[in-house]
């Protein structure tokens, strides 16, 4: 009986990666020359922000993602920090607000301005000091405002509330005491109720972040972990580290149950720390090694084998740190899935590589781009602080698409007659007499058509929120600037077609005259 591999069907098997051309990459980019094993990276759809080399201490480039090509070397920085930058984050609720922690103790907040850098940053808008020692990590929560985790070689992790005015916070509103050692990684569930880290003594905690307690703990020895994730809503962790034959590895353990790992996968014998990254929308792994140059990536499932090796992006550069591009700012007409930034020291060069499923229609794909997380926070600070849980809030990569919500939308009462009555004078409609049962129904959908039709691209004008912050109000103005902009386009295109009809209609008359 002859022997038949077994193939999986999959929509992602022939997904491939793209480096973008030497035009459209950031060159002459002063990249660290830290040990540190971080990305040194960050991105989301405006800016792309990478930590620099700066005498006299810590600073790190700003840079507009439409800026490409050679870099100005008096291109100013963003520089406040006494000592080393370790770690840079992007508010995900805020494409204009960072986060930079440091060898100096100190984590700062900064705000970007909407227009070109023309001088070095040096003012912060908040600092928080509470590290005894060089504070490594910083991420921040992924579905409440404004609150913030860091982790120092002091072997805590603190968690900020940053809803204050103070320009200067002292006192974290928790400090998690159970690590032995260094912190290597913090990771998040989709939720952010539960926090999962790695440490230098090789164990992965999960913890409750906001009671600061440990609820598993690995103690398994065949796997020495560094960096931890959680695989989105699987309720499962992956990790990766080094086996016992210091051989580069990966393993998949149950959240609630750390003694023994799921599966386990030995990569290669290279010394360079595994960044993994995860796509809960296509439920796809990327496994990115320092100073390699290839990318891995793999399918995730819930049944075993957990890890489904799909193929690898190989490159001879290698990189040094990785950013990744949020899925708001993908190119969805490419049929882009997950865009990598490089760092590769060895040309000061920052080189986008983009994975692509290849399709022959040019149509949205619905299938490969299911809702995914917006720029818009489920829970406040005090909310979370509270003991509240809320999922993203979602929203569609379609072109032209309003908001949607991960929460089921609460039990509304049915509007009165009166009231009913009252929705319908104010749309303009003549008021006519029909059962009370319909009536609420009918107005309803009324209201809801008319709302349909006042959205452009998910933002309903009429339901705007006034600006809080000079920030708020400085991206209102641009984005009207960018609005006038497009319509100044769209007129001057018009005119030009008018013209160009113009000129048909005169040849076509002087034509008919000659004959």
């Amino acid at each position: 009986m002859s022997w038949h591999p077994q193939y999986r069907s999959s929509k992602f098997r022939h997904v491939f990666g793209k480096p973008a051309s030497k035009e459209n990459c950031y060159d002459s980019v002063p990249i660290t020359h830290s040990v540190h094993d971080n990305h040194f990276c960050a991105v989301n759809p405006r800016f792309i922000a990478v930590v620099t080399e700066c005498a006299g201490g810590g600073a790190f480039l700003v840079i507009p993602l439409s800026q490409t090509g050679k870099l100005d070397p008096h291109y100013p920085k963003v520089c406040g920090h006494k000592g080393n930058v370790l770690d840079i984050k992007w508010n995900p609720f805020n494409d204009f607000e960072i986060a930079s922690c440091s060898e100096d103790t100190t984590i700062k907040i900064w705000d970007i301005p909407t227009q070109l850098l023309t001088k070095n940053l040096t003012v912060f808008r908040k600092e928080l000091m509470g590290h005894a020692r060089r504070v490594g990590l910083v991420e921040w929560h992924p579905t409440a405002a404004n609150i913030l985790f860091s982790s120092g070689y002091d072997y805590k992790v603190m968690v900020w509330n940053l809803d204050t005015t103070d320009s200067v916070i002292n006192n974290p509103v928790r400090t998690i005491c159970c690590h032995q050692d260094v912190i290597l990684s913090m990771s998040f569930n989709p939720s952010g109720s539960l926090l999962a880290t790695t440490c230098k003594d090789r164990k992965i905690r999960i913890l409750d972040p906001r009671a600061g307690t440990v609820l598993q703990e690995a103690s398994y020895k065949g796997h020495r972990a560094n960096k931890v994730l959680f695989l989105g809503n699987l309720k499962k962790l992956l990790s990766t580290g080094t086996s016992r034959w210091n051989h580069r590895q990966m393993a998949v353990w149950d959240q609630d149950n750390l003694s023994v790992p799921l599966s386990e996968e030995d990569l290669d014998g290279s010394s360079g720390v595994l960044f993994p990254f995860y796509d809960a929308d296509t439920s796809m792994l990327y496994v990115v090694g320092k100073g390699d140059g290839n990318i891995r990536y793999y399918e995730v499932s819930a049944d075993k084998p957990h890890l489904n090796y799909l193929t690898e992006y190989r490159s001879y550069n290698p990189q040094k740190g990785i950013g990744v591009m949020p899925k708001r700012g993908l190119d969805v007409s490419s049929c882009e899935i997950f865009r990598f930034y490089k760092l590769i020291t060895t040309k000061n060069l920052i080189e986008p590589v983009s994975m692509i499923v290849p399709r022959r229609s040019e149509s949205y794909q619905e299938d490969i781009y299911p809702p995914t997380a917006g720029t818009q926070p489920s829970l406040s600070a005090q909310e979370w602080l509270c003991g509240m849980n809320k999922g993203p809030v979602l929203v569609s990569l379609r072109p032209g698409s309003e908001q949607l919500s991960s929460q089921p939308p609460l039990p509304e009462r049915p509007p009165s007659l009166n009231r009913t009555k009252q929705l319908v004078l104010e749309d303009g409609q003549r008021p006519f007499s029909l059962p009370e049962g319909k009536m609420p129904r009918r107005a309803a959908e009324h209201r809801l058509q008319e709302k349909k039709t006042r959205l452009t691209n998910g933002f309903d004008v009429f339901e705007c929120p006034p600006p809080k912050t000079e920030n708020e109000l400085l991206q209102m103005f641009y984005r009207q600037q960018e609005e006038i902009r497009r319509l100044r386009e769209l007129v001057t295109q018009r005119e030009v077609q008018a013209k160009q009809l113009e000129l048909e209609i005169k040849n076509l008359r002087m034509g008919s005259e000659r004959f």
